[in-house]
């Protein structure tokens, strides 16, 4: 009780600076009107005692709580192993922290959670959500948007028209899968397997039409699915083993997935890139610096996915609280390019 009632308050602020209670409130809420040298002496004023905003109290006045939601439709087991997932987390938290704001994670192993997560948006406890790796029969799109909590996505949206009043952010999945299928033809490759990510995804599907935009007439015995997992990738190496030995070129759809392949290959006595090239997808550096061989793949910029979705979700707040012309209207959607890189496994 002493700490709580020794915190300096609002009024304390406003006589050390010499002004009002309204002006000291208008300038911590970030509210317009109020002549700089007046501005300047609250700031001074808020730093000498070490005054600290009510965030309760502060959200009624500014309607924002300065949290956004990031919702990842994996179960954490699936989250906390993969690297793609710390990178994306790391973009966000970046573009949160510099413009004060926090970051709550939501993740669903489960229908009962996609309720639980749908229940907490729609209570008003955070200003907007970032959503991503959902799959195609999820049901959070439809509890975000009953919800009516501002959101942009990460990844191409798989449903409705996919695109029409959606805001997102992704990568250029098919164009980058082109580039590697005709790399390895490049290399003399003839038989060229995919194994795939999960196939109710939208970056798994666009991967596996940029392979088949290359490989026209591929053998439909050289596609396994995957789940963009070390074992799912080992798993369905094995089957494209069994079906095609002759085969000598893998892309696989991102980098774990062909880690896994690199070891069902070391398995079965296949030399790498000598009897199969292997090519991933993600250029993620723990991963593609660190496979037997080095991993040539298919870089797209994770981190910077995830920091332009905090910065496309942040800008359309800031459009919705100060009417801006386009209010109501949705952010414009960000496709980033990739770009090959290549090591020594093909």
């Amino acid at each position: 009780m002493t700490e709580t009632a020794s915190r300096p308050t609002l009024e304390a602020v406003a006589a050390r600076a010499g002004v009002s209670r309204a002006t000291v409130s208008r300038v911590v809420n970030g509210g317009e009107g109020v002549r700089e040298p007046l501005v300047e002496r609250v700031r001074r004023a808020v730093e000498e005692l070490g005054y600290v905003p009510n965030q309760a109290a502060r959200s009624l006045v500014t309607r924002r709580h300065d949290a956004v939601a990031v919702v990842i439709a994996e179960p954490e087991t699936r989250v906390f192993a993969d690297p793609f997932f710390a990178l994306q987390l790391r973009g966000i938290s970046k573009e949160l922290t510099a413009h004060d704001s926090q970051l709550v994670l939501l993740l669903t192993e489960g229908r009962d959670d996609h309720a639980r997560v749908g229940r907490y948006l729609a209570g008003g406890h955070v200003d907007g959500a970032l959503v991503f790796s959902l799959h195609l029969d999820d049901p959070l799109p439809g509890l975000i948007h009953g919800a009516g909590v501002p959101t942009v996505f990460g990844g191409r949206p798989g449903w409705g028209d996919g695109t029409r009043g959606i805001a997102y952010v992704d990568s250029d999945n098919r164009g980058g899968a082109r580039d590697a299928v005709r790399h390895l033809a490049g290399l003399g490759r003839t038989r060229i397997g995919h194994i795939t990510g999960p196939l109710d995804q939208t970056s798994a599907v666009d991967r596996l039409d940029g392979f088949r935009d290359v490989m026209v007439d591929a053998d439909p015995r050289l596609i396994a699915e995957g789940d963009f997992t070390p074992a799912g990738g080992e798993r369905a190496m094995r089957e494209l083993l069994d079906r095609c030995p002759d085969l000598d070129a893998v892309f696989a759809a991102n980098d774990l997935t062909a880690s896994g392949a690199l070891r069902a290959l070391r398995e079965h006595g296949r030399s790498v890139p000598g009897d199969v090239a292997v090519v991933g997808f993600d250029d993620m550096l723990p991963v593609a610096e660190q496979t037997d061989p080095p991993l040539t793949t298919v870089r797209q910029d994770i981190e910077e996915m995830g920091r332009l979705m905090a910065r496309l979700l942040l800008r359309g707040l800031r459009s919705r609280d100060r009417a801006e012309p386009g209010v109501g209207g949705t952010p414009s959607s960000v496709v980033l390019p990739t770009t090959l890189v290549r090591r020594a496994s093909a």
